[in-house]
């Protein structure tokens, strides 16, 4: 595969100041970048809903070690929450990191925003959701919903005893090298753009963070997404479906699956596009990250391009197409 070849023939990408993408086959690492502003593999882009891979994987991983099933009802793991509780109190913990908890979605973006960035402001952000109640039955009907994660963040954090972060600092990132992943903005990072117009670097809501604001490098990704293939167990439990037959996708925990066992998703943010795609059963991981708006399409159509081989699949509409 090369990489280059494949860059060049998406025209698109001759807009975009800066791309870098990688791939991943049993380990081996081949990485590729373009653009007018030069980065490298270890250089930092928003990752957006990219951050839900690992708020998913990290939030399993805690519940096994804590011997704490996924049908857990949410409720009885945040029971601070319960003299507002007005969702179904049946709603479990699979259910909001499958995206099929029901949950009325009225919580914005600007609402949790307002709460702050202290402590206790996630913990808020995850009352406002609850006090909403429920538009549909658990379980009924897959739809994307960021407030799902905000429970989701809550959780990991109270049976870490910690703040999220540092919850998923210990259960994903401590000691496994990812030392340019994080919240804050780090010093290799690539401001984003949107047509001609440099943006500049935004803090990026505390409350929010369960469900997106991670920064991170190909590099970086490649190594999550090898650490997830090895961890047989894990993996097995957010490569399950959650969702039905009717649903608009098949969708596991944190991540959409495609038609060959595929597992992708997308991120966005302003001036930050971001995909990542696994196949399990090849051992293959693929990243493709870019600081253009409108680059979205293209990555989508890079990284179908770099599967098709293995899987005779394209999904870049999906890929595109995704609801992040």
């Amino acid at each position: 595969m090369n990489l280059h070849e494949l860059m060049e023939e998406q025209t698109s990408f001759h807009d975009v100041p800066a791309v870098a993408v990688g791939s991943s086959v049993a380990g081996a690492r081949t990485t590729a970048t373009q653009g007018t502003v030069k980065v490298t593999a270890e250089s930092c882009f928003r990752i957006a809903s990219l951050t839900k891979v690992f708020t998913s994987a990290a939030l399993v991983r805690v519940l096994r070690g804590n011997g704490v099933p996924l049908g857990a009802p949410v409720i009885e793991l945040l029971p601070g929450l319960a003299p507002d509780w007005r969702a179904d109190e049946s709603l479990t913990i699979e259910q909001i990191l499958g995206q099929v908890s029901g949950l009325r979605e009225s919580v914005d973006a600007a609402t949790v925003k307002a709460l702050g960035d202290g402590d206790g402001a996630p913990l808020e952000a995850a009352r406002l959701v609850v006090r909403a109640g429920n538009e549909r039955e658990p379980g009924e009907r897959w739809s994307y919903y960021n407030g799902n994660y905000f429970l989701a963040g809550s959780i990991l954090a109270a049976l870490s005893g910690t703040t999220f972060e540092s919850a998923l600092e210990g259960a994903l990132l401590v000691g496994r090298g990812l030392e340019r992943t994080g919240f804050e903005t780090p010093e290799a990072s690539v401001t984003g753009w949107n047509g001609t117009t440099e943006l500049p670097l935004l803090g990026y809501p505390r409350t929010r963070r369960p469900s997106g604001g991670l920064w991170s490098s190909v590099s970086e990704l490649l190594a999550v997404g090898e650490e997830l293939l090895a961890d047989q167990a894990l993996l097995e439990e957010i490569r399950r479906p959650r969702t039905r037959s009717d649903d608009p996708m098949a969708y596991g925990l944190g991540w959409a699956l495609g038609p060959s066992g595929q597992m992708y998703l997308n991120g966005r943010l302003p001036g930050y596009r971001a995909a990542m795609v696994l196949i399990p059963d090849r051992d293959y991981v693929s990243v493709a990250l870019a600081n253009q708006e409108t680059s979205l399409p293209a990555l989508a159509r890079l990284l179908s391009d770099m599967q098709q081989p293995l899987t005779g699949d394209d999904i870049a509409k999906a890929v595109n197409d995704f609801a992040a």
